[in-house]
């Protein structure tokens, strides 16, 4: 029977290499009293046969930060431990075939600039150069990566556990975690079972790092972890005489990776349409397995892998393998606590990356168990991102068979989902599309992203460049801006939380005054102790006792958890009535006009002044009124029960036929507010930005009393702001902003585009991000009295600077 203690600080849960590494840095910040189980033995399952690539660029900074932070450790370790890693720093080169990939690769390698990361554009003759046994016929473009590499992954786990270990940690193999224990919305602790024994660890925290075990262990207790096991395919040749160190090779338009490891070559697959593996269940025996061999299915690869790389013609094939990994329904991995349940914390579902990702996502989440928050933005991998439908295996089972080769498909901007579709939709959702809506997927909520004219193909046609509804935008976001256009945000995330201590509570996280008459909407962030902005979102107070928040679709989860972890013993009642009411933006300067068609009510300044709320009546149903704005014009939002919404939007359409009204899309949304300078939660802010440097001083009202993050924001008013969140415009009308893109002041780079798009009104290219200051308070007129230009794909462009919005800087439109 092992010998396993009664309590634990906390039980980690899986031995491959994300448990070992949460274990390592838990030990490192001085936890004690670690205990990490695993079912069968330490790496067995996914970790034991990943390829081991270690590479840094990611597609942000803070993800890139991590991967950097892997590559360090990675390093260190084997001085540490005494452990060989087999990490050498043997660098990676990307091949592009194609124009687009090309484009791709040239944004990929500016952003490494403004990361920070050491990379080369290479031509096709220097792609040869670095890689002679490349047949390099077709290949536009290469980069090249010089500290990218690539590691031996069990032994790296092994490294992690040894100095675990050697810190205190319990790392016990043989032990199957058979159930989280739980007690009012707190973890108790684990059962385990080994061989003939079992017993119980109370603990105070748990760490799921289950790997493709982790999704069903995840849903006993609620807690949602949407992954799904895929077949994961690659060949090892025999030794092929002469083969020195070569660089890892990507060639993603061949969905092929190639690594030399001890003179033979290692030809991996991302293939477009993957295999699911794991519907009914993982084996109780499976350990060190291996999945049967499918060679009709590798054998598109292996015939351009032939072609690309001509000595595996007189290769022999050493070892034809296929093992199971797991996949997300948008190919990035959970971090963090689980919302549903305090104490339950999760790392899994690494999409294929998990050995570059492991040792910085471990090193993160410790320090975010340690802290009690994250140590810098991770919303990209928070686990609270997750939305409870998507635990259902059907639709992993689908989702996951595409975003395997999504992660070498092109990673064209707008790139929609095209599996596991349908799943969410508003009440008007067949409405649109009977009138040409192209829908996008958030959150599994399908939104109209722009409407096609008749006779026009209703789908995306993916590029770099200008795509086949660039026009349709246009058309859309200058009827915003000229006449009167209607939106479905149906999508929004809606909150209400009623109760005795409600406006306690909102005052207390909410950074502006909440204490406002009923019918007053109220524009605000909820604050961490930082100052960094948790939350982006409107408060209406409906009465006394009674709110309605409105937040973002993506962040609903993560806006209810930290709500309610807040809320403590307050009497409130805080609950999600997203699928309640739809709403239908009405926006442009012809909206008042429409709604005084429809409604008996009135919409000028005096009697619906612009953050006022009222009930009103439109056609033959009732309506609440927000006046607020995204796309910076005058117009309402109207909150309409499910059951009259398709009523409403009928009686819209009809009275503004004859207004030219316009159906528009979130593509127009998007590049209306980003006209505006509106700021975008997740791209533009984040938890890791402070409110001041942020821009929105404005809604944060310090005199009110305290407030979660008010001293923050005194002390940075104190101590003076750092850095500062611009408006670009390029002056160039042609090319095309996204985001990422590096800002250059003066010639340097100092940054990147935290987001992008078109300005159709102010004719060019629009994109928001930090600059930070030369010293801390550098007056505005210095910092724009600087020369900005923005690079894209490896060239900068003249772009004028701004710290008020460029389009109506008065706010007089939105007043009118």
């Amino acid at each position: 029977m092992p010998h396993l203690p009664s309590h634990a600080r906390v039980v980690i849960i899986g031995g491959g290499i994300s448990g070992c590494s949460v274990a390592y840095h838990l030990a490192k910040l001085g936890w004690q009293d670690i205990v990490l189980l695993e079912r069968k033995q330490l790496t067995s399952g996914t970790t034991w046969h990943a390829a081991g690539l270690v590479g840094q660029l990611r597609a942000s900074q803070n993800m890139t930060r991590l991967a950097k932070y892997s590559a360090d450790l990675y390093t260190r370790l084997e001085a540490e431990t005494g452990l060989a890693t087999g990490f050498r720093q043997c660098g990676s080169i990307t091949a592009a075939l194609t124009s687009e990939r090309k484009e791709e690769i040239l944004r990929q390698a500016s952003l490494a600039r403004a990361f920070g990361v050491e990379v080369n554009e290479l031509s096709p003759a220097e792609v040869k150069v670095l890689y002679p046994h490349l047949n390099t016929d077709g290949v536009t473009a290469g980069v090249h990566l010089p500290l990218d590499g690539q590691a031996d992954p069990a032994n790296i786990a092994l490294a992690l556990a040894k100095g675990a270990r050697s810190r205190g940690a319990r790392i016990v193999e043989q032990v199957k975690v058979t159930r989280v224990t739980q007690a009012n919305g707190r973890v108790t602790g684990v059962d385990w079972v080994s061989g003939a024994e079992q017993g119980h660890i109370a603990a105070d925290l748990v760490v799921n790092c289950g790997g493709m075990w982790g999704r069903d262990l995840a849903a006993e207790n609620g807690v949602t972890l949407p992954l799904h096991a895929c077949e994961h395919f690659y060949i090892v040749t025999e030794a092929i005489p002469g083969l020195g160190q070569m660089p890892v090779l990507r060639v993603p338009d061949e969905c092929a990776y190639y690594k030399e490891d001890a003179g033979k070559i290692l030809l991996g697959a991302f293939e477009p349409k993957a295999k699911p593996w794991g519907m009914d269940g993982i084996p109780e025996t499976f350990c060190f397995d291996q999945l049967p061999e499918d060679f009709d299915h590798f054998q598109p690869i292996l015939e351009m892998g032939v072609n690309r790389m001509p000595m595996l013609a007189e290769a022999g094939i050493h070892t034809f393998f296929n093992g199971p990994e797991s996949f997300t329904p948008d190919d990035r991995y959970y971090l963090g606590e689980a919302p549903e349940l305090g104490g339950y914390w999760v790392a899994a579902g690494y999409n294929s990356i998990g050995i570059a990702s492991s040792g910085g996502a471990g090193m993160a989440l410790a320090q975010w168990m340690h802290d009690g928050e994250a140590p810098f933005d991770l919303w990209e991998v928070d686990i609270r991102r997750a939305q409870p439908f998507q635990r259902n295996r059907r639709y992993l089972k689908e989702r996951v068979s595409e975003t395997l080769g999504l992660l070498y498909a092109d990673h064209f901007p707008y790139r929609q989902m095209a599996t596991s579709r349908g799943i969410r939709r508003t009440p008007l959702h067949e409405h649109l599309k009977a009138r040409g809506a192209v829908f996008g997927e958030v959150a599994g909520w399908e939104r109209a992203n722009w409407f096609a004219r008749d006779g026009q193909e209703r789908e995306y046609r993916y590029s770099w460049q200008r795509q086949n509804w660039f026009d349709n935008q246009r058309a859309e976001h200058m009827a915003l801006r000229e006449g009167v256009g209607l939106l479905d945000m149906s999508s929004f995330g809606k909150i209400r939380v009623d109760g005795a201590d409600a406006l306690a509570l909102l005052q207390r996280l909410c950074a502006n005054e909440i204490n406002v008459d009923a019918g007053r909407l109220v524009y605000t962030q909820m604050l961490n102790a930082r100052g960094g902005i948790e939350s982006d979102l409107t408060v209406t107070r409906l009465a006394e006792t009674s709110f309605l928040l409105v937040v973002p679709g993506a962040t609903l989860q993560r806006d209810l958890a930290w709500l309610r972890r807040h809320a403590g013993e307050a009497r409130v009642t805080i609950i999600d009535m997203t699928a309640a009411e739809a709403v239908l933006p009405v926006m442009g300067p012809l909206s008042r006009a429409l709604l005084s068609r429809v409604s008996p009510h009135d919409f000028s300044n005096d009697g619906h002044p612009f953050g006022t709320v009222r009930e009103i009546e439109i056609g033959m149903g009732l309506a609440r009124a927000h006046r607020v704005t995204y796309v910076g014009e005058l117009g309402w939002e109207l909150y309409v029960s499910a059951d009259q919404a398709v009523h409403v939007f009928e009686t819209l359409v009809e009275a503004g036929a004859d207004m030219g009204l316009r159906l528009c899309g979130l593509h127009a949304m998007d590049s209306c507010r980003i006209e505006k300078a509106y700021r975008h939660f997740g791209h533009d802010i984040t938890d890791e930005d402070h409110v001041l440097e942020a821009g929105l001083g404005f809604a944060v009202k310090t005199g009110k009393g305290d407030f979660m993050g008010r001293e923050a924001v005194l002390r940075k008013r104190e101590a003076g702001l750092t850095r500062r969140l611009m408006q670009f415009r390029l002056t160039d009308p042609e090319p095309l902003l996204y985001h990422n893109e590096p800002i250059l002041r003066d010639g340097q780079i100092v940054g990147q585009l935290s987001s992008g798009n078109y300005g159709h009104a102010l004719g060019g290219a629009i994109g928001l991000g930090y600059v930070p200051c030369r010293t801390p308070g550098e007056a505005p007129e210095e910092m724009l009295a600087s020369i900005y230009r923005i690079e894209v794909a490896g060239q900068s462009f003249a772009a004028e600077a701004s710290l008020a919005p460029m389009y109506d800087p008065t706010l007089s439109r939105i007043r009118a």
